[in-house]
């Protein structure tokens, strides 16, 4: 599915014709949201409940980086954007460090299925202001919008506990041998476990292939993994226990 724009006056007017035939301006406009989800059932479960929100409307929907990119150069940013981290040309994370560099006053929030100890504090670090997992009841992920809105980072009450507890030199550390993982390195390593080619790991993430090789090797060396076989395995194992 491509993008789902279209303009604001299709979704609610900017003025409202009086008894009088005069027209007002609309006092209230309605938040607008974006939707980033390679899933079609997903985006379409979210935009009826966002726009069911009085105070809400999707804007734009988009399946891919590309898609999401394309949209926000074309159009003004919207008020919010729910982003998923898996998507079919790239990863979540990055596209989050990418328009927050671009955007630094969008609001993002994450809604993924992938664990929330080993991607939150990630998300949170790239730009994002909240991470919400694709369990959460309806209200909950209406809840999390206005939050983030209103400049304030949403997280389940395990997380924030969790993040709130000092440790040393600020690491995080869920205990998971990934977490040793850079950003772009988890990104390889979930592409590889999603069973892609060095050369469509290159092409995808628009490096080289000696980059992509180099970031194998890290991995490797950091999971203790002897083989190119073991981080198959292994990536792959991975990817099947976070869906």
């Amino acid at each position: 599915m491509g993008l789902g724009r279209v303009t604001l006056r299709q979704y609610f007017p900017v003025c409202v014709r009086s008894k009088q035939g005069t027209s007002a301006v609309q006092s209230h406009p309605k938040i607008t949201v974006a939707i980033i989800d390679d899933h079609e059932l997903i985006r379409r479960g979210l935009r009826q409940l966002i726009n069911g929100a009085e105070d809400m409307h999707v804007c734009c929907e988009a399946g891919s980086v590309a898609e999401a990119m394309q949209y926000l150069a074309e159009s003004s940013p919207p008020d919010a954007v729910i982003v998923d981290l898996s998507l079919p040309d790239g990863n979540g994370i990055e596209l989050i460090k990418r328009l927050h560099a671009r955007y630094p006053n969008l609001r993002m929030l994450v809604s993924s299925m992938h664990d929330e100890e080993l991607f939150a504090e990630r998300a949170l670090r790239a730009g994002a202001l909240g991470y919400i997992t694709k369990q959460e009841t309806a209200q909950r992920v209406l809840h999390a919008i206005r939050q983030i809105l209103r400049g304030k980072t949403y997280l389940s009450e395990v997380m924030t506990k969790r993040l709130s507890e000092e440790r040393p030199h600020g690491a995080s550390d869920t205990g998971a041998p990934v977490d040793q993982l850079s950003d772009r390195e988890l990104e390889v390593y979930e592409l590889i476990g999603c069973g892609h080619r060095t050369v469509e790991i290159a092409e995808a993430l628009h490096l080289s292939v000696k980059t992509i090789e180099t970031y194998r090797a890290h991995i490797k060396r950091k999971l203790m993994l002897d083989s190119s076989a073991a981080l198959t395995r292994s990536a792959v194992q991975w990817v099947l226990e976070q869906h």
